[in-house]
Order: C-alpha cells, then structure tokens, then sequence
C-alpha cells in the first residue's frame, strides 16, 4: 500500500462556489512539497496534474516511493528543488486524497457519488490555488500542467491572472477537440454501461469492473501512437492469457489487459467519469469577453513554455501551437517546443531525455 506520510491536507475553511452551480463545503486537498520555500516565497512552483495522478509527484524523504513524475522532479533534476520549492495537488473531485464523488457525503454518511455537485476544471484550479494561499504564497514562480493539469493551468490563468509570473504548458489544449471528446465519451459509456455501476451506486464487492477495463483500454489506445505499437509489438503472440473467442492472441492485447488490470483498483469509477467530463467541458475562453490571447493579456505572465509532441492523438500538436500563438499575441515571451516523440501524449511521462532539458533550461 502507498505510504501517504509526505501526503499533507489542507482543509477549505469557506464553502467553494462552484463553477457551474451549487456550493461544496468541507473539502479537503491532498498535496505534497519538495524543496525549501524562500525567504520572500518567490520560489514556488505549483503543479497541476493529469487525470488519473494522485500528489505523489516524486520521492522524498517521508515517501521514498517513487511518483508519477519522478524523473523530472526532485535535486538535480530538471525541476530542481534545489532551487524551487514545488506544489503538487492531487485534484478536487481525485479519489487520491481529496474531495470527491467518492468521499463521503458529510451530511448522509455516505459516499457522495452522483450526489456530487458538478465539476469543472475551473474548481480544480480554484481549490488548488487555495492550497497555495494557505502556504502564504501569493504569486508563483511558475505554474505547470501537463494534459488536463495544462488545461487547469489556464482556468487558474482565467481566475486569478496575478497568479504566477512564468508558465509550462505541456501537451494540452485550450479546448477538447472532438475526437478526444468521442474518446472519453466512449469511456463513460463503458462504465456506465457495466451492470454493477448501479447508478453509481456500486460496492467493494460488485465494482464495475469491465467497464473500467474497457475505459482503461480506450485511454492506453489513445495514449500511445500507432508507430510505438507498431515499435513495441508488432505482430507477436502472447502467452499470459487465455486466447478467447474474439481474441487475446497478440502481444499488444495481453499489454491493453494487464494495464487495464492494474488500474481497475486504482481509481474510483464515478471519479473518473466526473473528472472526464471536466475535460470536455473546459473551454479557456467560457465567459471572457474577447478571445484567449486578451485573457492572458490580463496575466502577469512575462514568459512561457509550451511543449507537444507530433505523435500526440489526444492533444494533437496543433493545438499546442495554438496556446503558443494565444500567448505570443498577448505579447508574453513564449518558446514552443514540437517534439517528435515516438510514444505519443505519453511522452511527457516517459521521454525525459528531451523534456527534461527544455524544462531545465527554461526554468534556469
């Protein structure tokens, strides 16, 4: 089991007005931090994470397990917490130690589900931006997000444009297209569809198990290019489980499986739908009278990075450099970086060897 010692907790003191309607009180955010927060907290560095990760960014000494990110984080690494003192919130509406559909509901006792008032990315930023507050942080170094934490790096933008003087960007969008839309919606739907999801209301011991697998499945599909699986697999056989009537034969099937397999117990499925959701709701410019690039005008940002890669399915290079070309008209000094990386919107987790030094770089 992880050992969540270097997990800390932050409980809201006000009821958080929520984007799209309604209030949720009591809620509490799991972050973790690395490094040592300066003498004026000018060094302070928050990073909002994808879908499915949890604070645990990378090692320390309370937690020598290592993160999601453990390779970009840490002494020496490219974010140097030598230097910077570095935030990392698990989201609002998580099942990894924050508030959310799977929490209990303080005023039933029980699991809040599809009681849980609905979620925008916009919240998510809020409620980490809150965290930060509390720490005594009034503006960041730098804000970072890679996939929906890009995403909930320009709803925080949105909210508080004072809120940091340089950004990351890293394999996001201003927006969904529609086929990383089709693709969630299809996950939702597999889950949905499971008959132990019960309307939410599932249990320990009927979970809607295929429906995660199947949801798992779609997303490595989407994750991934066609020229890694091609890299990686090719057209061998598999021998680590039983061939069915519609297959199981190839090796790339037995990965799909032993992945869905692991994430099944790792995250909750009414999270994973609202989180889901989130993403496609998010829209940069939703209530901002004029465009993306006069919302950042609004920003105290002086430079950003913005990453993506060529490969990338679910956030498709184009749409990287769209936030640049946003940043660049609102005059912020804006480096884009298109990688031609063989793994797809994976990449940022997995080819440090070329995100690592642009990161570096940039920050240095």
């Amino acid at each position: 089991m992880h050992n969540l010692s270097a997990t800390r907790t932050f409980r809201l003191q006000q009821p958080l007005s929520l984007y799209r309607g309604r209030q949720i009180s009591n809620i509490c955010l799991a972050y973790e931090c690395w490094g040592e927060l300066n003498a004026d907290k000018s060094n302070a560095i928050l990073l909002l994470t994808g879908l499915s990760p949890g604070a645990h960014a990378a090692s320390s000494p309370e937690d020598p397990e290592a993160g999601w990110w453990e390779q970009m984080l840490g002494s020496g690494k490219p974010i140097d917490t030598d230097n910077y003192f570095v935030i990392c919130v698990n989201s609002l509406g998580s099942c990894k130690g924050s508030t959310g559909p799977a929490s209990l509901n303080p005023d039933t006792g029980r699991p809040w589900r599809l009681e849980f008032p609905e979620l925008a990315l916009e919240d998510i930023a809020e409620s980490a931006w809150q965290v930060v507050n509390s720490l005594g942080i009034t503006q960041l170094d730098c804000l970072i997000g890679p996939s929906m934490g890009g995403m909930t790096a320009l709803a925080l933008l949105k909210q508080h444009p004072h809120c940091a003087r340089r950004l990351i960007n890293i394999s996001s969008a201003v927006s969904a297209t529609p086929f990383s839309i089709a693709i969630r919606s299809l996950q939702r739907e597999a889950i949905v569809s499971d008959p132990n999801w019960q309307n939410g209301q599932y249990t320990d011991n009927r979970w809607p198990v295929s429906g995660m697998r199947l949801a798992r499945k779609l997303g490595m599909i989407s994750y991934r290019s066609a020229d890694e699986w091609l890299g990686r697999f090719g057209r061998q056989s598999q021998d680590h489980f039983p061939p069915t009537v519609y297959g199981m034969n190839f090796a790339v099937e037995s990965y799909l499986e032993a992945q869905a397999q692991k994430f099944i117990g790792q995250f909750d499925p009414v999270c994973y739908v609202y989180l889901s959701r989130a993403m496609d709701w998010f829209d940069a410019g939703d209530r901002h009278a004029g465009t993306v690039s006069d919302m950042l005008r609004q920003t105290n940002l002086e430079s950003a990075l913005v990453i993506g890669v060529s490969t990338d399915l679910l956030f498709p290079i184009q749409q990287q450099k769209d936030i640049a070309k946003e940043l660049q008209a609102a005059d912020i000094k804006t480096q884009m970086h298109d990688l031609d990386c063989i793994q797809g919107h994976d990449a940022f987790l997995i080819d440090i060897e070329n995100f690592g030094p642009l990161v570096a770089q940039f920050l240095a």
